[in-house]
């Protein structure tokens, strides 16, 4: 990757992150304190085996070749900033891009793991962004749920010899979208509507979550789209390396 190329990202990302720290602390998602402690803890537990693939396969990816480690940080710095660009939603959420669907699609689910739970931890601490309570349910949702729903969905498209542009836009997109879904579910099994119960909840959260969401997953679709497209001018070797790009498409 050219250093004039390397340069535009990390400007690009600081900008982001200037207009990011502007924001309230109100806005978060899942904010500390919000779920009861047994399901803090339930959801940490559940996070603990895919965590633990994840440092396998980014150990076996950077093993292979250290040159690659450039790329895996500018995934998890995309996923940092757009992930911090928070609009108000649910009470004791919000909506915002995820941006794990670019590093799920490039070094697969499970490294997407560590990087998103490196990237909610910085978020809890430095932007009040979510929690230290709520760790394990917002790295479930944003950084398990999603990425596998975007890395299945680019895989499945590849299948039917959809072209990259689209496998990645529908990855992006659709991992996006359950992310909010799964977190729907978190939200409304701690906090169960009084008269339909968990079910009516979860229409309830995943009501209010698409008058923003739809449209931020079709943008969050779109740039990852965009970044993926530099990419393929940029740093095809690496790109090679992790098998995205093949054949004719060097």
């Amino acid at each position: 990757m050219k250093k004039s190329v390397k340069l535009t990202l990390v400007f690009s990302m600081l900008l982001a992150s200037v207009f990011t720290l502007t924001e309230t602390a109100g806005a978060m998602h899942i904010m500390e304190g919000f779920l009861p402690p047994k399901y803090a803890i339930l959801w940490g537990a559940v996070c603990l085996p895919f965590l633990v693939m994840g440092f396998v396969s980014i150990s076996k990816t950077l093993s292979a070749n250290r040159k690659l480690l450039m790329l895996l940080m500018m995934a998890g710095a995309y996923a940092f900033v757009l992930s911090a660009l928070k609009i108000p939603s649910v009470t004791g959420s919000s909506s915002h891009p995820t941006g794990t669907g670019l590093g799920a699609i490039l070094f697969g689910p499970s490294a997407m793991a560590v990087l998103g739970i490196i990237v909610l931890l910085f978020q809890a601490i430095l932007l009040a962004h979510g929690g230290l309570t709520t760790l394990g349910a917002n790295t479930f949702s944003m950084a398990i749920a999603g990425p596998f729903v975007a890395y299945g969905v680019y895989k499945v498209c590849k299948k039917m010899n959809l072209s990259n542009t689209v496998a990645v836009f529908l990855g992006a997109f659709l991992g996006d979208l359950l992310t909010y879904v799964v977190t729907s579910i978190q939200l409304a099994l701690a906090h169960p509507s009084a008269t339909g119960g968990v079910m009516e909840s979860v229409k309830e959260f995943m009501g209010i979550f698409a008058v923003t969401q739809v449209s931020l997953a079709i943008i969050e679709g779109l740039v990852t789209v965009a970044v993926v497209k530099a990419l393929e001018s940029y740093a095809a070797p690496e790109l090679e390396q992790l098998g995205y790009l093949e054949g004719g498409r060097r």
